[in-house]
This record gives structure tokens, C-alpha cells and sequence, in this order.
């Protein structure tokens, strides 16, 4: 059942349909071209209407934060999973249900100690993990260095243990603090030398690992050569954000998430037109304060999905959003955003925007408007 587009509540979660699809379709591409699989993250949407769309596409498996996710990707039919967060010893019995129920579920670690603890609670039940191994190719967050000696440790313990070695999987977050091309494909070169480079030390060491997974949405777009990389992943590419605008891999016209939002009111002295999307709605990220053009809470746009240039929400309180709109005089505010007026505002973090929300007005070519629930917990 559709709602007519006039009659949505604010704030409202919308997403572009028609935008999300080119995203999707562009990036598969790039990965058919550069001849590796694509297994999408689905953090970004946790949405099955939105993963259902990538595999489409063509994308192979899924990639996910939270075991929930892989519960509810499992119930759906997708079978191949890769929970890509260091695996904390108490969520093991949660794994190991997943996999009984026929879930082919991989798990991750980057220690010693986590390595330990996998093989001693699979053994215990009589059970094998897969285990992906992660490796740390620009000092963003988590991993072991591609030349650590604890890499080879881990890789053995694991596999004298019983575990099945999936392969070496990296993350190069820290693209997300770059904006020029070059700077791009020169990390996405690094993000796969290294992740290529540990695989071939524990090939030498007479260990397996047939997978070398790599990926960021940055890195993903921008990489040029992906020789000995079986696998991609990424996630915000589905939707795009601020924040990747202004890393440069992606236009205005490719954002597909945005907040439908409602003027309640004005305050023309201040030169504010207030909205009822504050950061309940829009949520605290402010991640492009450290890039080069700041968008504060968000761009704001027509209802229609125009740009309004100048016009940001400058501020945010819980259910209050303050939008200022440079070059224009504060007496003319009233006049050009009355109360009632609606606005569209883009979120610098798709994923934290997301989160807020319980579904997705999913807006299609034809104006039509679907609800696409969205997972919660862990």
C-alpha cells in the first residue's frame, strides 16, 4: 500500500528509489569490470528491499555488523554471511545457532586471544568456524599489520585448531579523510598490497587462505588494479552522504537519502527558519566538520529534492532543527519558508541518519511512496 507523497508525516526518512538503483547498478559494474565479487554491507540500509535490489544486481553474499543482521538476512534466504566485527567470545553461542539453522556464517578476528577463544568454544561443542582473519592496512582501526609475526600465530592457532582459515579481510577507513582522486586510488593500492601481502605469507607458511577481501566505498570507487583480491566490500555506496561528496566519489545528484522535514516556525531576527528535524531525526554525526566545506547537520533542499545552496541545518536540539540561509535577508524568510512549508535536508551520515528512523519512505519514479522497514539491535 502506497502513501501519496502530500500526505507523509515529518520528519520522514526518504529514500530515492531511482538514485539508490544507479548507485547499486554503478558500482556492480566497477566490479564486474575490475572481475571481483561484490559482497555489499548492509549496515547502510539494514533493509531487505535495499539488499534484495543489490543482489540483483549481481552481488554475491552480504556483508554485516551485527549477528541480528545476519539472523535477518538468513530468514530471507541469503545463506552466505560475513559478520566483519572482531568476534566477541559471549556472541559465540549466538553464532553457532545461526550456523546449525544451515546459515554458512563467517566470523572475525585479530588476536591471539580471539583466535583462542573461537577454537576453544567450537571444540567444546563439537563445531567448526570459519574465520576470516583481519589485517590492518593504514593504522584506521582494527587488525594486524600485513608483516606482524602475530599474523602467522593467529593464522596457526586457527588452523591447528580445526577452524576453516577463510582468508584476510581488510578495511581502509581511513579514506574517508581524503578528497582527491589520486590520494583515492593511491590508498585503495595500499588497502590491497597489504591485504594481498599477508594472504602470501600464510601461503608460504603453508597455511591456507583462499580469500583476500578488501573495501571501503572510497576505496571501491577509486582502486584501478584489484589483482589478487577475491572480494569487495562496501556499504554507504547504496545511498551516498555528505561525507562522501565531499571525498569526491559521488555528486549531489547521486545522495539518495534525505529527511522530509516541516517548518514550525521562524525566529527572523536570528535569521532562523525552524523545522521539526532536529537530531532525533538527522542524529549527532557532524562528520563533515572536519572536511573541507561543512554542512552542519545537513544540506537542505526543496521538497522536490532541489539543492538550495546556502541553506544548512545550522543547528540541531531534539525534535528542533534551526536552518540559516545565506544571502537571503532575514525579513524575506517568512515569505520564502512559511510556516507548513516543507523541506527535504541531506544527512552527512547515511548510516547514523538511517538508524533513527524505523523505516524508509521509499519514494519510486512515479512519486509513489512504500514503507521499507529497517533492523534494530544486535
Amino acid at each position: 500500500m502506497s502513501t501519496p507523497f502530500e500526505q507523509l508525516n515529518t520528519p520522514a526518512l526518504l529514500l530515492d528509489v531511482p538514485r539508490m538503483q544507479r548507485n547499486i547498478e554503478r558500482l556492480q559494474a566497477r566490479m564486474n569490470r575490475l572481475n571481483v565479487r561484490l559482497r555489499p554491507h548492509v549496515k547502510t540500509s539494514k533493509c531487505l528491499p535495499v539488499i534484495e535490489r543489490q543482489l540483483a544486481a549481481g552481488a554475491s553474499g552480504v556483508t554485516v555488523s551485527t549477528l541480528k543482521e545476519a539472523e535477518h538476512c538468513f530468514a530471507a534466504g541469503i545463506r552466505d554471511v560475513l559478520y566483519a566485527v572482531a568476534m566477541a567470545p559471549g556472541r559465540l553461542p549466538q553464532a553457532l545457532a545461526l550456523q546449525n539453522r544451515g546459515c554458512r556464517l563467517a566470523v572475525l578476528t585479530d588476536s591471539v586471544q580471539g583466535a583462542q577463544a573461537i577454537v576453544d568454544f567450537a571444540r567444546a561443542q563439537g563445531a567448526q568456524f570459519e574465520v576470516w582473519i583481519e589485517v590492518d592496512s593504514d593504522g584506521h582501526r582494527s587488525g594486524l599489520p600485513a608483516a606482524a609475526p602475530a599474523l602467522l600465530e593467529v593464522a596457526t592457532l586457527l588452523h591447528q585448531g580445526g577452524m576453516a582459515i577463510a582468508g584476510v579481510l581488510t578495511h581502509a577507513g581511513s579514506s574517508y579523510e581524503l578528497s582527491e582522486p589520486l590520494a583515492l586510488q593511491r590508498l585503495a593500492e595500499q588497502e590491497r598490497r597489504e591485504c594481498v601481502l599477508a594472504a602470501e605469507r600464510l601461503r608460504a607458511a603453508g597455511l591456507p587462505c583462499p580469500g583476500v577481501s578488501i573495501g571501503s566505498t572510497p576505496t571501491a570507487l577509486s582502486a584501478q588494479n584489484l589483482d589478487g583480491v577475491t572480494e569487495v566490500r562496501a556499504g554507504v555506496y547504496v545511498f551516498f552522504d555528505l561525507v562522501m561528496l565531499n571525498v569526491g566519489v559521488c555528486q549531489p545528484e547521486d545522495l539518495a537519502l534525505s529527511v522530509l522535514a516541516t517548518v514550525i516556525g521562524h525566529q527572523l531576527d536570528k535569521g532562523w527558519v525552524i523545522t521539526d528535524a532536529g537530531w532525533m531525526a538527522m542524529s549527532r554525526d557532524r562528520g563533515t566538520q572536519r572536511q573541507q566545506r561543512d554542512f552542519a547537520y545537513g544540506q537542505v533542499c526543496t521538497a522536490a529534492g532541489e539543492w538550495i545552496e546556502g541553506a544548512l541545518l545550522h543547528s540541531a536540539n531534539q525534535e528542533h532543527g534551526i536552518v540559516t540561509v545565506a544571502g537571503v535577508e532575514n525579513r524575506l524568510l517568512l515569505e520564502r519558508f512559511p510556516v507548513g512549508h516543507r523541506l527535504r535536508i541531506t544527512p552527512n551520515h547515511a548510516c547514523a541518519t538511517g538508524a533513527q528512523f524505523p523505516f524508509y519512505s521509499a519514494v519510486n519514479a512515479q512519486g509513489e511512496v512504500e514503507q521499507w522497514g529497517r533492523l534494530y539491535g544486535w
